[in-house]
């Protein structure tokens, strides 16, 4: 998140790790925006923030031809502003998977390969696998899935590169030892990406941002010396 409030501090960190791939998460709904409202009046509010409304956001990219050249102007600022820190790019993807949204696709891929783009995720995460964790998938995760093969094939086309399957969006912050030691026992063939969302201690901001979640325990999952990721 080139515009968020750490992203000082994680680029610092990122240079340290010469061996982490490091990758842009772009925000185009509940965050940060980079050019800010006087850029982006029809899709962010007062404050530069894009709202949390995602479903009232993608009509807007899908309809709206100001909105839609609004969001090609930020995809675009924001691999920029993520060249600016010299870190090699590795991946993107899109804060609450917002690529998922056909405009969205088009313009990341598009941008993107301007900037070497060569990878992205492509958030698939098979009900078969969740049924063999114990998990009764829901419709809506099964049209999910399927839509994700729309994303998977824009990807292909344009010669980029994604894993075979991506896990931690049914256990979206519930990404515990437990639940790590489940998936990783049913894992199906082919690549897997498992995605957490980490921190070392409590934090007020973070909890109001994503209640519930289960930060800390994540991050001791990653810490268990027992699992295996490769």
């Amino acid at each position: 998140m080139v515009a968020g409030p750490a992203a000082a501090d994680a680029v610092a960190r990122a240079r340290r790790l010469p061996g982490l791939n490091v990758g842009l998460h772009l925000v185009l709904v509940e965050g940060d925006s980079v050019l800010g409202h006087a850029s982006l009046p029809s899709v962010t509010g007062n404050d530069g923030r894009f709202g949390t409304h995602q479903t009232a956001l993608g009509f807007r990219y899908f309809f709206s031809p100001r909105a839609r050249g609004e969001l090609c102007a930020e995809i675009r600022a924001q691999f920029t502003a993520y060249r600016a820190t010299g870190l090699p790019l590795h991946h993107a993807d899109c804060h609450k998977h917002m690529h998922l949204h056909p405009t969205v696709a088009r313009l990341m891929i598009d941008i993107g390969r301007e900037f070497g783009l060569r990878r992205i995720r492509v958030p698939a995460e098979p009900p078969a696998t969740l049924e063999a964790c114990g998990v009764a998938p829901s419709l809506g995760d099964r049209v999910l899935y399927a839509w994700t093969q729309l994303l998977r094939h824009r990807a292909r086309r344009a010669g980029l590169t994604c894993t075979d399957h991506v896990f931690g969006i049914k256990w979206s912050g519930q990404m515990t030892l437990p639940h790590v030691q489940t998936l990783l026992a049913h894992l199906p063939p082919g690549s897997s990406e498992i995605y957490f969302h980490p921190a070392t201690s409590h934090d007020a901001d973070l909890d109001a941002l994503m209640p519930g979640y289960r930060h800390q325990d994540e991050f001791q999952a990653l810490l268990e010396s027992g699992l295996k990721f490769s």
